[in-house]
This record gives C-alpha cells, structure tokens and sequence, in this order.
C-alpha cells in the first residue's frame, strides 16, 4: 500500500537566493505581485506557508513606476495621524515625486502579503529598494530578472 506525504521545508533547510529587478517603466501592481510570490516562496516547488522560504528581492530605479490609466493623479492613498479629524490624504504622483518615492513599492507589496503576521513582518525586511539605478547589494551577486519583457502588459503602453 502507497502513502503519500506532503513535503514540508524546515527553516533550517531553505536557500535563499537575491534577485534583482529593474523597475523602469513597469506597472505598479503587476511588479508588487510578483515581488510578493517571491517574497513568500511561492514560485517554489517545495513552498510551505509557515516558513520564511522566500528570496531576497532588491529593486532599483523605484521612483519611475508607471500607473495604467489615470491612477497617477486620480487614486487617493489615505492615512490618519491619530488626532480627532485627523485623516490626511495624497496621491501617488506626489509621493514619486517627494522624498521617499519607494513608499508607492513599498506598500503594494506590503499590503499583498500576509496581513498583522510576524512572518510578513520578516519577509518585507527581505525587500530591497532603492530610487536610483545603483544599489548597495553587489557583494550578494543579485540574479537580474527581465520583468519588464516577460510581459508586454507589465509596461504601460502610452
């Protein structure tokens, strides 16, 4: 008689890899869903969803993000300070162009993952983002992944 059991990864046995992606000209949503599955582990065949198993994702040129339609000026990111009345609000076309333009990245992805958990909490300390075209990750050899021609809809076609 066969018995069939699920493989589960133990944290002692995962092998991260680092990754590099080139966000110029991509669309926003469809680079966050894939640096979320990478983050995760899921493109892998052994994926456990308890388990850190995912890559280390380092992204550059952050601050040249595009958006399809007319999310740029029309999409409203909402925040509250705390305060009574307090709800402030922007767009993502003022957070690229201010001082912290990996903000728009930053939190697709992390609103893609896991939501409250400690695990999503370590995993988005795996990504990487930088606004210019350098980073700091070279020691690592980063594989470059090609994200923008995988797909003629991750860029946005003017």
């Amino acid at each position: 008689m066969l018995k069939s059991t699920t493989a589960s990864l133990k944290p002692a046995e995962v092998e991260k890899k680092w990754i590099h992606i080139d966000a110029e000209g991509v669309v926003v949503g469809r680079l966050a869903t894939f640096i979320a599955n990478r983050l995760r582990g899921k493109h892998r065949g052994d994926y456990t969803p308890h388990v850190d198993c995912g890559d280390y994702v380092v992204v550059t040129n952050v601050d040249k993000v595009v958006f399809t339609g007319k999310k740029n000026t029309d999409k409203i990111y909402y925040r509250h300070t705390g305060h009574p009345g307090g709800v402030k609000s922007t767009t993502p076309e003022k957070v690229l162009g201010g001082r912290f333009p990996e903000r728009v990245l930053e939190k697709a992805v992390e609103r893609m993952l896991p939501k409250e958990s400690p695990l999503a909490r370590k995993q988005m300390t795996h990504l990487r983002l930088f606004a210019g075209a350098a980073h700091t990750h070279e020691a690592q050899s980063p594989e470059t992944i090609d994200f923008k021609s995988a797909s003629a809809k991750n860029t946005r076609s003017v």
